[in-house]
């Protein structure tokens, strides 16, 4: 597993030290196609100094290791990208947030629909987000 996890970050460029192999392992435990929050590695990884886990996550971020979702619930959620993902506008997939238990979902087999923007303007990125109940609320 720790072979595994280094040749992630050495794929990203990213050196893996003991924190960084910590917290990826910690992300790819919690994240089962279910984002995470800053505050939720916080929690789970209470040894480590808050903001080494920020510069951490930023540090991900910044190499594609992760993306970043803005689902609305005014807390920024991240998920791991698939392998060889440059997180470019045509490689984004659609994010589901529950509405009843606030879990933010990829869903990696929906692509962002193609918008022909007006003449002039040019996007760098975008942010699709469905809300609504998942599997788990919506039985209940």
């Amino acid at each position: 597993m720790s072979e595994e996890l280094e040749l992630r970050l050495k794929e990203r460029d990213i050196r893996p030290t003991a924190v960084r192999l910590l917290v990826l392992k910690e992300i790819l435990t919690i994240q089962e196609h279910q984002a995470f929050s800053l505050m939720d590695l916080e929690t789970r990884l209470d040894t480590i100094d808050k903001s080494t886990i920020y510069r951490t996550l930023m540090l991900f971020h910044e190499n594609l290791l992760i993306h970043s979702i803005d689902d609305g619930t005014g807390s920024i959620k991240y998920s791991i990208c698939k392998r060889g993902c440059d997180c470019s506008v045509m490689a984004s997939h659609v994010h589901f947030s529950c509405t009843n238990c606030n879990k933010t979902y990829c869903l990696e087999n929906i692509a962002i629909p193609k918008v022909t923007l007006p003449g002039g303007f040019e996007y760098e990125s975008a942010n699709f987000v469905f809300k609504g109940l998942c599997p788990d609320c919506s039985r209940g």
